[in-house]
Order: structure tokens, then C-alpha cells, then sequence
């Protein structure tokens, strides 16, 4: 219903017909973003007119859009095409950086999702053949370790250089090592780092792989190399190609190191026609 003004409405009416709360309303008025055509002569309610609710779009469309409201109000009286196109690129450059920054946060979680289940799922300590499917990573450079230097070191430089490249260094970072007998001779100074990611080119293959999980701090594997390499041998299997070390439990999801879990995996084949024994085998 119209108020008493019949070429006016009251904030409640124009709240309804724009669709805009009557708070922001309110607040748009003190900070001369959008005022009131008028106040009521005796009780000082604010009165608009029908022909605000389309001037009042330039608010809602570029507010829609995210652009801070100071911004809105300084185009406000003296915009035109130029100055509103200008304001519109900035912004979509903005949302752009912004869509990037979701995108790898959605892969992150996705990425983390997956990890942390499977972790869930493992026992420690266990060693079998599982199929595992293809892992898309991004392939860190080769390390280069110093005489007797831990691996931390080469891992920042590592981070270090995946910030640089715009690698998305929030989600998990496995180890490589080249092979089965480099893995043994130093399971905690892998060759090279990968991170884990779902717009990696390149990829760890999808076969059948011998899997041990290890408990304990990064690199810390607790024998499970040689144990590996000995069940291996007691089943017939030969391991060929990389090893890839990936921490489904780590400081992420659990508070203490010794509950850190380590997945490993190296592609296998039988050396006999013996049947492949499963993890639970």
C-alpha cells in the first residue's frame, strides 16, 4: 500500500518492491550511498519515490559484483561509460585471481579428502598388492643433498621454488625415489619432491603396486623398505621402476608424529605364474 504521500513510498514498501532489506536501505542512507527522495514532515520516516527503484539498480548491480561500496559511492555522481567500464575490467581482473584461489582451495580439499580416507582405512604396518589407480602430480627438480644434510632443507628450497612456479603447495607433497635400492639405501633423502594435484602433468601410472604403510615422522619408516623388498621376494614379485612415498596422516589431521602415516608404493610384477596376493592376502 502507498503511503499517505501517493507519489511516495515508505521503506517498507520500497524494501518489497526492490527486494533490497530494509537495513541496508537504512544503511546506504548513512553513508550516502543511496538516500530517501525525502523524510516525512512529522515523524522523519524515509520516503521513495517509484522512479528510485530503477536508479537504485546501479547500486545493486555493481554491489552484486562485489565491488566495495565506497568504490559504488565515489562512481556514484559522476559516472559514465568510460569510468564504469574502467571499474567493471578492475573488478573482473579481481574475480579472476579470486576464481584461481578457489580452484586450487577446491583441489586441496579434494586432494586431502581422499588422502585422509584412505589413511583411515590402512592398518600400519601392513605390506600387500593393491591396484592403485593413475595420480595426477607435478614433479618437483632433482635434490641436491649436502654431506650428511636432512632432508629439510632441500624440501623448503623445494616449496621455495613451487611458490615460484605457482605450484600449489597447500596440497600433499609425496617423495620419489628413483628406485626400489635407492629407497632402501636412504628412505628419508628421496630424489625429488612432487605435490599431488589434480592439473599435474605429469602422473604416477595406474597398475598394480607392492604397499607397505609406515608409522611414524616424515621419513622415519621403521624397517619397511627391507621389509617390502623381502615380501617381494617371498611372493615371487620383482619391483621395477620409482618408489612414491605419500603421507595420508600427517600434522593435517593428526596432532603427533608417531601417528603420521606413510603409504608407499612400486610397481611390481610376478617373476612366476603364481596367482597376486592381495593386501589382506
Amino acid at each position: 500500500m502507498l503511503s499517505k504521500h501517493k507519489e511516495l513510498l515508505t521503506i517498507k514498501e520500497f524494501s518489497a518492491l526492490t527486494g533490497i532489506e530494509e537495513s541496508t536501505l537504512r544503511y546506504w542512507d548513512r553513508i550516502g550511498l543511496f538516500r530517501p527522495a525525502m523524510r516525512h514532515e512529522d515523524n522523519n520516516y524515509r520516503l521513495y519515490t517509484l522512479e528510485q527503484a530503477v536508479t537504485v539498480d546501479f547500486v545493486t548491480v555493481l554491489s552484486s559484483l562485489r565491488l566495495p561500496l565506497k568504490t559504488i559511492c565515489d562512481a556514484r555522481e559522476d559516472r559514465n561509460p568510460k569510468k564504469i567500464l574502467s571499474l567493471l575490467q578492475q573488478q573482473k581482473f579481481e574475480i579472476d585471481r579470486e576464481l584461481i584461489r578457489l580452484q586450487g582451495s577446491y583441489s586441496t580439499i579434494h586432494t586431502l579428502e581422499g588422502i585422509i580416507h584412505r589413511g583411515m582405512e590402512a592398518t600400519p604396518g601392513e605390506i600387500g598388492v593393491q591396484h592403485l589407480d593413475e595420480m595426477p602430480i607435478i614433479m618437483g627438480p632433482e635434490n641436491a643433498y649436502g654431506e650428511g644434510e636432512p632432508f629439510c632443507r632441500v624440501l623448503k628450497d623445494y616449496c621455495r621454488q613451487a611458490r615460484y612456479d605457482r605450484v600449489n603447495i597447500h596440497n600433499p607433497i609425496g617423495g620419489y625415489h628413483t628406485s626400489m635400492e635407492l629407497f632402501i639405501e636412504a628412505p628419508a633423502l628421496p630424489q625429488r619432491f612432487f605435490s599431488i594435484d589434480s592439473t599435474g602433468r605429469d602422473h604416477r601410472p595406474a597398475g598394480k603396486y607392492l604397499v607397505g604403510y609406515a608409522q611414524g615422522y616424515y621419513g622415519q619408516m621403521g624397517g619397511m623398505p627391507q621389509k617390502m623388498a623381502a615380501w617381494a621376494r617371498e611372493n615371487d614379485l620383482e619391483c621395477e621402476g620409482p618408489v612414491y612415498v605419500v603421507y595420508l596422516l600427517d600434522n593435517i589431521s593428526v596432532p603427533d608424529p608417531a601417528q603420521y602415516l606413510a603409504q608407499i608404493s612400486v610397481r611390481v610384477r610376478k617373476t612366476n605364474k603364481s596367482a597376486w596376493k592381495t593386501v589382506n592376502g
